[in-house]
């Protein structure tokens, strides 16, 4: 006598499951329309990693003894933010070893008059002390021979407070106005955001640049276009897209991101950039999809492309010589393209493609591997942004 398999219990089970999982995603979805959900999702400040962090004592993160300097920043709306000032190495080699604990603090000025500074602005969660983010500083101490400011937003690390989108917008003002008086020159400061830093990277130097300031540059490491836009393309680890059953419901998308407080929009403002801009990304980045950096560089590249005009009537009774002619124009945009596009392949890295907007150097650069917080380490990239923005002098 042969024993049937229960397919009818095995159905069941698998059907519950999904019901579960069902309600798990409606729950959720619920949970991000409400603002006090959202920003703890953005932010994720919460996070400390890593706990119980020496601010007070970078280097037991892994820095060199007395190369850093723990310091506090006050905004213009009264918050206090922790931060790190960290010599490069130039600055630092010069000095007797072991130096004393508060070397770094009592050469800040002398550093940022010798030597460029790089103003760092991390992504949401944890803190300064990350050992990823340790690793990009020690890279761009040594590789670009640059000192290093990375502060803790409001809402972060050491620094109370509750993070906002314009909170942290005082707080990279601030960050840069603190360089600025301890004798910093514009000229020598390059702006680097990661993730969520890109966002706060961007707005910072948009303002420089209405304000008229001239500075060395921006880096947006693993940027996002938009809030909106993450929102449509972020995938659960890569593979399941989380806005994939709210899109099956017409227009009920668009009624779930009115529900967002949160813009974070560096597509709408990164044409006013008049800078150098080097947007970078990690092709295998799970977290934030590289099409967010072709959106930015193809908004720099718009402004020098012809337009494309099509007939008011719908396609379908559009005439022949109406085809031929919105053809011919594709054709056109696309040789522009092409003619002001300048491409190398870098083997074994990844893609590098530029062009000279507004009498500046645009560069986007597409690395095979990286991933979404580790692209900024790879020597490959430091080695870009060196030869991007800094002369032989500033190496020296």
């Amino acid at each position: 006598m042969s024993i049937q398999p229960d397919n009818n219990g095995l159905f069941a089970k698998l059907r519950r499951g999904f019901a579960v999982l069902g309600f798990l995603y409606l729950g959720a979805v619920i949970l991000l329309a409400v603002p006090w959900f959202q920003s703890h999702i953005l932010y994720m400040n919460a996070l400390k990693l890593p706990w119980n962090a020496h601010f007070d004592a970078p280097e037991r993160h892994g820095l060199a003894p007395g190369k850093t300097a723990n310091i506090k920043i006050q905004t213009a709306d009264n918050h206090t933010l922790g931060a790190w000032f960290i010599l490069s190495d130039t600055i630092y080699h010069n000095l007797s070893f072991p130096p004393p604990p508060s070397a770094a603090e009592s050469h800040i000025s002398e550093a940022v008059a010798q030597r460029p500074t790089v103003l760092f602005f991390h992504g949401n969660a944890a803190t300064r002390a990350l050992g990823m983010r340790v690793r990009l500083y020690s890279g761009f101490t040594s590789r670009l021979n640059a000192n290093v400011l990375a502060i803790d937003y409001r809402g972060f690390g050491d620094s109370p407070g509750t993070p906002t989108e314009d909170g942290l917008s005082l707080d990279a003002r601030a960050a840069w106005d603190w360089l600025i008086a301890q004798g910093a020159s514009p000229q020598d400061v390059l702006i680097v955001g990661h993730s969520l830093g890109t966002a706060v990277a961007s707005r910072l130097s948009v303002d420089l640049s209405e304000d008229g300031v001239k500075f060395k540059g921006t880096v947006l490491m693993s940027p996002f276009s938009s809030l909106y836009t993450l929102v449509d393309t972020y995938n659960i680890f890569g593979v399941f897209p989380v806005m994939l059953p709210i899109n099956m419901i017409p227009r009920a998308a668009d009624i779930y991101k009115s529900f967002l407080v949160h813009k974070f929009d560096t597509l709408s403002v990164i044409s006013k950039l008049k800078v150098p801009i080097l947007i970078l990304h990690a092709e295998d980045d799970w977290d934030i999809s590289h099409t967010h950096s072709d959106a930015l560089f193809d908004a720099l590249l718009e402004p020098y492309l012809p337009s494309v005009y099509s007939p008011s009537a719908s396609q379908e009774s559009w005439s022949t010589q109406q085809w031929n002619e919105y053809h011919a124009q594709l054709v056109t945009r696309r040789e522009t393209r092409e003619s002001l596009l300048t491409r190398t392949v870098i083997p074994n890295f990844g893609l590098m493609d530029q062009f000279d907007g507004f009498g500046e150097r645009i560069t986007l650069l597409k690395t095979s591997t990286g991933s979404h917080n580790e692209v900024g380490t790879l020597e490959g990239v430091q080695e870009v942004i060196r030869v991007t923005f800094f002369t032989p002098e500033d190496l020296h």
